[in-house]
């Protein structure tokens, strides 16, 4: 996995932390396990083992996090390719780690992984989507790893049928990972800082009923979009009220990526923050 450069050693020490090895994938014993991760954690179907091999076999950045301390499964896996569109980068198409390992920082040091495997290969841009109503992922992303979001997709991958996507809209963030950039450096060191907030553009009110543009807000220098802490929650309770977020929601970003901002910052509460960005930190 390299010559142990400060990627690899930053890579690692998450692992240690999290209690897992970080391998590469290799071989059909490994694609098996790594699809029964995906089924654990969307439903059967999403990946075949071939289709693993396959990824492995291209040199895909493809990495497993092995349980140390218990049992020597897999516990998580993460599963990048080559992309070309604008711009050579690697697009990760799939982190999972599974029920019950979630918060022990095992996903971290999976995409670190992915980090150092591209910087390896001359690679400095990663690319991938997440639902911005996920708001943990949407911290993760935006917080931890230090990505900005300068695009949304809206119903990306038409109607899903797996157990977290089924039934609502597969509206997505894209998110850009530039690797070597100041603001990525700081995230990893922990040094990001919650940026200045500028106009309020959609709000949760106590009732968690507020689905709609407040009137006459308008993005300007920076803007604030508030969204539930859990969507799929909501959706759930009350499906109507969970698609009219998902509409407001994607108003509400459209609005704030049509004025030039990109999302750079979300609160835990699901408070997102979009400001502009120096041409430096532009993608497109």
């Amino acid at each position: 996995m390299g010559t142990g450069g400060t990627a690899w050693d930053l890579a690692v020490a998450a692992a240690h932390r999290a209690g897992v090895e970080l391998v590469p994938v290799h071989g059909m014993d490994h694609a098996f396990r790594v699809v029964r991760i995906v089924e654990e954690v969307w439903g059967p179907g999403d990946l075949s083992p071939a289709m693993v091999r396959a990824f492995e076999h291209a040199g895909s950045t493809l990495f497993a996090a092995l349980e140390r301390d218990r049992s020597g499964d897999f516990v998580g896996f993460v599963l990048g390719f080559a992309g070309l569109g604008d711009g050579l980068h690697v697009h990760s198409h799939m982190l999972a780690v599974l029920p019950g390992h979630e918060s022990r920082g095992v996903g971290y040091a999976l995409k670190l992984a992915q980090r150092a495997a591209c910087l390896d290969a001359g690679i400095e841009e990663v690319r991938w989507t997440y639902d911005p109503l996920v708001v943990r992922n949407g911290w993760f992303n935006l917080v931890k790893l230090g990505c900005t979001a300068d695009r949304l997709l809206v119903g990306f991958y038409g109607e899903m049928k797996d157990q977290i996507n089924r039934g609502d809209r597969t509206d997505r963030f894209e998110v850009v990972w530039r690797l070597r950039s100041d603001r990525v450096e700081r995230a990893l060191a922990g040094d990001l800082h919650r940026p200045s907030t500028g106009e309020v553009i959609l709000e949760v009110e106590a009732s968690g009923r507020t689905a709609r543009l407040l009137d006459g807000a308008r993005p300007g220098a920076g803007a604030v979009v508030g969204v539930p802490v859990d969507h799929a929650e909501l959706r759930a309770r009350d499906p109507e009220l969970g698609m009219a977020w998902r509409t407001a929601s994607a108003d509400a970003f459209g609005a704030c990526f049509d004025a030039g901002l990109v999302a750079t910052w979300v609160d835990r509460d699901g408070r997102y923050v979009f400001e502009r960005v120096p041409p430096s930190e532009a993608v497109r």
